[in-house]
């Protein structure tokens, strides 16, 4: 009997006491509608619990959001967990929301493989992440 294919598996989360919520949940069933399996976080997540449940529910890719202002800290936090738990090559970490254009050469700095702006289009999310989801290889 044959591999059966697994979908990719996405974890999409808000950090912080950011609000706003309409974005991801567009790009949670664009996910969805492109063959990926979406877990949606919701809201006020932390770090933490973004990386907790990452590991726990198996994905392949991290989605975080954030129209705060507090990116800096929260995604390359959201990294460093990643490394710190051994699973940072597992796991493709990509961003969106209101993120200034100056701001993007330190996230990805910290580990953050790509960042979305408003407009971008699902297909190009989607043709991203299967071009860079590494199956593997820790």
């Amino acid at each position: 009997m044959g591999k059966t294919k697994r979908h990719i598996r996405v974890l999409m989360a808000i950090l912080g006491l950011d609000g706003h919520d309409r974005g991801a949940k567009t790009v949670v069933a664009g996910l969805r509608e492109e063959g990926m399996e979406v877990i949606y976080a919701g809201l006020r997540q932390t770090p933490e619990s973004i990386v907790e449940a990452a590991i726990k529910e198996d994905v392949d890719v991290i989605g975080l959001s954030s129209h705060s202002g507090g990116h800096n800290y929260s995604f390359s936090r959201v990294a460093e967990l990643l490394i710190g738990k051994g699973v940072a090559k597992n796991i493709l970490l990509i961003g969106g929301g209101i993120i200034p254009d100056e701001d993007i050469p330190f996230l990805k700095e910290k580990g953050v493989k790509a960042i979305f702006g408003p407009g971008t289009r699902i297909k190009d999310i989607a043709e991203f992440i299967r071009a860079n989801r590494q199956w593997g290889g820790n």
